[in-house]
């Protein structure tokens, strides 16, 4: 049985020990996929469910995150299919109005190598404003709404998304475009990318 050229890098990423001492809490780096995934999913950081478990998308944001790109657990965690990579590895901590920022030190560290490990991805999800600044084009958009409503506009092969927390509700309530027409596509694109 041969291994995967991308493990190693992933073991590397998981034994990363670049926040301690900053973080309020031990790190513990979450990354997922392998180099046979066609869909990327660049999110933020990981929440403390998702810290906890070990599991990405743990959490009531992934079951909005599944239903919008309309596939199943089983397809979304099956790493030859689909890989994740947070903004930041680690669980950032609590701020005052949520979860803090990703960490600056992942990205930079780790996320060329990690794409270069991903030569069969035809699709990458940037979820939250923090996953397009880095990769949408400077100027692109003034913000994650405007960024998602150009969803067209994006090079070719990425697709901006809000964050699918809890107050994405409200955010799909004041912008119905993003049901009636970006879900649609969204779901036809990942259907393909990940079946056809």
């Amino acid at each position: 049985m041969t291994t995967d050229p991308l493990d190693t890098l992933l073991a590397e990423i998981r034994a990363c020990r670049a926040c301690s001492g900053v973080l309020a809490h031990e790190p513990r780096p979450f990354v997922a996929g392998s180099s046979t995934a066609r869909l990327l999913i660049i999110g933020q950081a990981p929440g403390s469910k998702v810290h906890a478990s070990g599991i990405g998308w743990n959490d009531d944001s992934g079951d909005r995150l599944r239903d919008w790109l309309g596939i199943d657990k089983a397809v979304f965690y099956d790493t030859s299919r689909v890989a994740q990579m947070p903004s930041g590895f680690c669980y950032p901590g609590k701020g005052d109005g949520g979860d803090l920022p990703p960490r600056p030190e992942c990205a930079p560290r780790w996320h060329g190598r990690m794409l270069a490990g991903l030569p069969q991805v035809r699709l990458t999800l940037l979820v939250g404003m923090h996953a397009q600044k880095r990769y949408l084009p400077k100027g692109f958009a003034p913000n994650m709404t405007e960024a998602v409503r150009r969803w067209r506009e994006a090079p070719a092969g990425l697709f901006p998304l809000p964050h699918p927390a809890w107050r994405s509700r409200m955010w799909m309530a004041r912008n119905p475009w993003f049901e009636a027409e970006v879900l649609p596509e969204l779901r036809a694109r990942v259907a393909e990318v990940i079946f056809g």
